[in-house]
């Protein structure tokens, strides 16, 4: 068993299709078949359902992709440990974050990066259940996500901030003069979230839950900024961040209310897959990082 074949199991896993993955790995089709074949003979299994085109694993071939990725993760450990006493703190970390939290990501990434210059920074938006499989997969190395909403697996977790959230609505709106809004108001309106994939909703669904509450948005979205935009659309309102609206202010004819009754917040924070050795990057990033400051309401919208 060399390296090699294990390497292009993985992209075959990946691709799903013997070209892209011959492509992807810069070999010939037959180079990547004739020593995934030498792989299976040398196991004495079948790795790959046979058949005119790439029709999945076997069982078997599902336990051997699992442990070639944990090898895979365990050479370029240690490459990067020994490149490290060689040259000094490199390399590339790939981080994931859920998309609530991508306003604060700079609090993260910034003071890394000035510390360490020749270290490479691959920031991505993914949801929670992704982040948590490119944590399993070795995928990626560090994650941006709730630690204490849905139970994380095989992870070393470091909370750095509480999200909290307020309802944006139009200042010119039934609901201008307020200066606060209780959950149960809100779950009346017609409301603008994230859609049901996201964390994030299924957190305003709970809390909506807990006072005895189910509301029927109008609109749904993928999209941080896209539930800012629609909030300013005559009897639209939305549910955002409060760490959204600190970082981007809050757009000109809106007004935040804080949401009440009761006053929730979810905590969010930096996770790592729970193995030893740490990668020497995501050890770094994990342990310099430090806490964020509750967020505040901004006092007035943009271009006011």
């Amino acid at each position: 068993m060399i390296i090699r074949q294990l390497i292009y199991l993985d992209a075959l896993a990946r691709e799903r299709h013997f070209r892209r993955a011959a492509d992807a790995c810069h070999v010939s089709q037959p180079t990547l078949s004739t020593a995934i074949a030498q792989l299976e003979e040398e196991l004495g299994v079948l790795i790959v359902e046979r058949g005119r085109r790439f029709q999945g694993l076997t069982k078997e071939g599902e336990v051997v992709l699992a442990h070639a990725r944990r090898i895979l993760a365990e050479a370029d450990l240690l490459k990067e440990s020994i490149a490290e006493l060689k040259n000094g703190v490199s390399g590339r970390i790939r981080l994931g974050a859920i998309p609530t939290a991508l306003p604060m990501i700079a609090h993260i990434t910034a003071p890394f990066s000035k510390r360490y210059p020749a270290v490479q920074l691959t920031v991505l938006s993914m949801t929670s259940g992704e982040i948590q499989a490119g944590i399993d997969n070795f995928d990626l190395d560090v994650g941006l996500t709730y630690l204490d909403n849905e139970p994380l697996q095989s992870v070393v977790s470091k909370p750095i901030y509480q999200e909290g959230y307020v309802l944006l609505t139009r200042e010119d709106g039934p609901l201008g003069g307020r200066e606060a809004i209780t959950w149960a108001e809100a779950a009346g309106l017609k409301l603008c979230l994230l859609t049901a994939d996201m964390q994030n909703r299924r957190i305003i669904d709970g809390i909506f839950r807990s006072v005895g509450e189910a509301p029927r948005p109008a609109i749904e979205t993928n999209s941080i900024f896209n539930l800012c935009s629609h909030a300013g659309i005559q009897g639209v309102s939305s549910i955002v961040s409060l760490q959204l609206l600190e970082f981007f202010g809050i757009p000109i004819g809106t007004k935040a209310l804080p949401l009440v009754e009761p006053e929730a917040q979810r905590t969010i924070g930096l996770i790592v897959a729970d193995r030893q050795p740490f990668a020497p990057l995501a050890r770094k990033l994990l342990t310099m990082t430090e806490p964020v400051a509750e967020a505040v309401l901004p006092r007035q919208p943009v271009g006011r």
